[in-house]
């Protein structure tokens, strides 16, 4: 059965993780192209204030105080979803949690609390996802990471993490495929984004984690998110260095372990001091719940290569044209006095 996705006017989205980063900016974007909301993340007082500011009542957005680790309270989300706007056409994957330290360094406890949240959680939406679903066609959008696939120092846990949800994705997508779901299923992979990640992750380090660069907005990663809710898309890497790492971790895996190891473990050290460790939002609501984070250096508003994946014939056409112009005038400039003099200025 083939996939037919509503416009972003006539949907109900699902947004997990929805009190800040990534999932406050895909609400916030979505609420300008007219669609109705269900935001849920652990934050309530950050979820009200969003609400606040997104405006329109109940009529065009609920809040849902939930921990995705618990299948109770996914399921929750969906029945508020079901008594408020009659069930959902897309179901945003989105809430997880950071871990940096060296994994020998990390105790099991933490790391089975991450998994919790990262894999079970995104099983728990997808599953509850897919029963609604079924019947009504949409779209599932689970968010990986760039580390989805190509693991780096001192945040192996968390790369480890979204591994395992690009797999449990991928299988799904086939499986559902082959069964003739109208589902969609989508998984999106972002680079590093200037969020509050790191000031909310668990950390053992001995100062502030910073991301490296390149490092885009996370109205990059909900750009990308809207369009998958209107338009199937399977996989999608959000910025340029995201897609780099991955190839290169993919054709010379030896090399990039060198520059990794070299690179990874010094720059994710910043000059700030470490915040108190029992500040973080693995053990509680996230303590900084924002759409940025503190990132110092140049922060990328969009990506051009995420914009020529999402619009590939457009891309090519400009390309093509791009090509054809410069054969022109390499061609003409020779015989046409008039583009010699141009090419000389």
């Amino acid at each position: 059965m083939k996939t037919r996705l509503k416009k972003l006017d006539e949907q109900v989205l699902v947004v997990t993780g929805a009190s800040s980063g990534i999932g406050r900016a895909t609400a916030r974007r979505a609420a300008e192209h007219g669609a109705r909301l269900v935001l849920a993340a652990r934050n309530e007082a950050a979820l009200r204030t969003l609400l606040a500011e997104l405006g329109g009542g109940e009529s065009r957005a609920i809040h849902v105080v939930a921990d995705v680790s618990r299948e109770d309270d996914v399921r929750r989300i969906a029945r508020a979803a079901e008594e408020a706007f009659g069930g959902f056409d897309t179901w945003v994957n989105n809430a997880g949690v950071g871990l940096y330290g060296r994994i020998t360094e990390t105790p099991v406890e933490d790391m089975r609390r991450l998994f919790e949240v990262n894999l079970w959680g995104v099983v728990h939406g997808s599953l509850e996802a897919v029963r609604q679903l079924r019947t009504r066609g949409g779209a599932l959008i689970n968010l990986g990471s760039t580390l989805s696939e190509r693991a780096i120092p001192l945040q192996g846990v968390y790369a480890a993490s979204k591994h395992a949800v690009k797999g449990f994705t991928d299988a799904l997508r086939m499986e559902l495929e082959e069964d003739g779901a109208p589902i969609s299923v989508t998984l999106i992979k972002p680079g590093a984004i200037d969020t509050p990640f790191p000031l909310n992750a668990k950390s053992t380090l001995e100062s502030e984690p910073q991301h490296l660069p390149p490092v885009y907005a996370p109205e990059a990663v909900a750009r990308a998110i809207l369009h998958c809710a209107e338009r199937p898309v399977r996989e999608l890497y959000v910025g340029g260095g995201a897609k780099a790492l991955a190839v290169l971790g993919s054709v010379a895996p030896r090399l990039a372990d060198k520059i990794l190891e070299h690179r990874v473990t010094g720059g994710t050290q910043s000059d700030r001091p470490r915040r108190p460790r029992e500040e973080n939002a693995l053990e509680r609501p996230s303590p900084h719940p924002a759409e940025r984070g503190n990132y110092p250096g140049h922060v990328a508003r969009s990506s051009l290569y995420t914009r020529a994946s999402l619009h590939p014939i457009a891309t090519g056409a400009v390309l093509a044209a791009c090509v054809a112009l410069a054969a022109f005038a390499v061609r003409g400039r020779a015989g046409a006095p008039w583009l010699r003099r141009l090419g000389s200025r």
